[in-house]
């Protein structure tokens, strides 16, 4: 029993050492990895062992051909198990990381839900309240006079549109959310999606006196589903529209990449601080001053658009990007391209590229 407790006490000092300089090393890499303090630990376990192997093996007098034995199969002993421990301590770690990140994800996608539900809930409570008073006006014959009630009508339906476009993009963004968007691919020429995007936000445009520029040709090729594309388009334009103050510019340009055909919407909204550009593609994110939002008819998405803008890019394998300019930001889609990705100048006509000029009196014609 005596030569037991030797042995025992021994082997416990040896381990004890080993267990303490692993300890000061953990406290001295507290700030690293966990797959740094998985080895730590994993080598403080096995050095333990193998430290309290030698020191019995030298305490029972072996001869130096055994304890050389003892020693080497100890050390072969010791390697396997460090090297078995570190692949699966990696896996582990891993895992770990990945379930911090999946959790972290989970936070912030709910914390966005809830965030989207009041700023949903605020955004249609203000028009349902004009809604209701001016209904209950008309009802109630307190507006008689028919310039009032053209006006009354025109607000409701001004209101209606904009809870219209509110459905419309919660519809979208839940599609893109849930993985439901079920996209048609095929070549699609940018420019005939521009085209019909500056056409259709013209006449914003005009009311605002904002130039819309755009070059007539030379526009790319892509893969995409053109609904879809058209929306993107849409959605950048009307931002850039909305948040560039009157007399600005808004320029489309377009070119192609060794593999990606690019778009950029650039503006003169003064720029978007730079601790805000992360969050822009954000759900319901409206931005500073500078981006400031606009009057209900200005086909605003109650801060909906750009996230959409971003779902759809990344459902058809791309990216979206934005940076400050000089005067205002920059946003460039990137897709793939498609064949040559150019369009013959020759054999393409641009009839909606509009140019806003203005004479003297403030009023505004659009030009090719």
């Amino acid at each position: 029993m005596r030569d037991l407790a030797l042995i025992f006490g021994a082997a416990l000092v040896a381990a004890l050492a080993v267990g303490l300089a692993g300890a000061v090393a953990l406290r001295s890499l507290r700030g690293r990895s966990i797959t740094v303090h998985i080895s730590v630990l994993l080598a403080m376990t096995v050095g333990a062992v193998a430290a309290g192997v030698a020191v019995v093996a030298e305490a029972m007098f072996l001869s130096p051909h055994d304890l050389e034995v003892v020693l080497t199969t100890v050390s072969a002993a010791a390697m396997v198990s460090l090297a078995v421990g570190w692949l699966f301590g990696r896996r582990l770690a891993a895992a770990a990381v990945w379930a911090d990140q999946a959790r972290e994800r989970e936070r912030r996608i709910e914390k966005g839900r809830r965030d989207l539900v009041a700023w949903v809930s605020h955004d249609l409570r203000t028009p349902l309240a004009g809604l209701r008073a001016m209904a209950e006006a008309l009802e109630d014959g307190v507006v008689d006079d028919p310039t009032t009630v053209a006006e009354y009508h025109r607000r409701i339906r001004v209101e209606t549109d904009r809870m219209t476009r509110l459905v419309d993009d919660l519809f979208e963004l839940s599609r893109i959310n849930a993985g439901a968007l079920r996209l048609s691919l095929s070549a699609v020429p940018l420019g005939d999606v521009v085209s019909d995007a500056l056409a259709g936000t013209a006449p914003l445009a005009a009311a605002r006196r904002i130039r819309l520029l755009a070059p007539e040709a030379g526009w790319p090729t892509v893969t995409a589903s053109e609904p879809e594309l058209a929306r993107v388009v849409g959605n950048l334009l009307l931002n850039a529209i909305r948040y560039t103050p009157e007399d600005g510019t808004v320029r489309v340009d377009a070119g192609r990449d060794a593999e990606t055909a690019w778009l950029a919407v650039a503006d003169t909204c003064g720029g978007i601080p730079e601790r805000d550009l992360p969050r822009v593609f954000d759900v319901a994110f409206r931005g500073e001053p500078a981006r400031t939002p606009r009057a209900a008819d200005d086909g605003g998405s109650g801060g909906l658009g750009l996230a959409i803008v971003r779902g759809l890019i990344e459902a058809h394998g791309g990216r979206v990007d934005v940076q400050n300019i000089s005067d205002g930001c920059r946003f460039v889609v990137r897709l793939p391209a498609t064949g040559t990705g150019r369009i013959d100048p020759a054999s393409y006509s641009f009839p909606y590229m509009y140019k806003f000029l203005w004479d003297g009196n403030g009023h505004a014609e659009s030009a090719e």
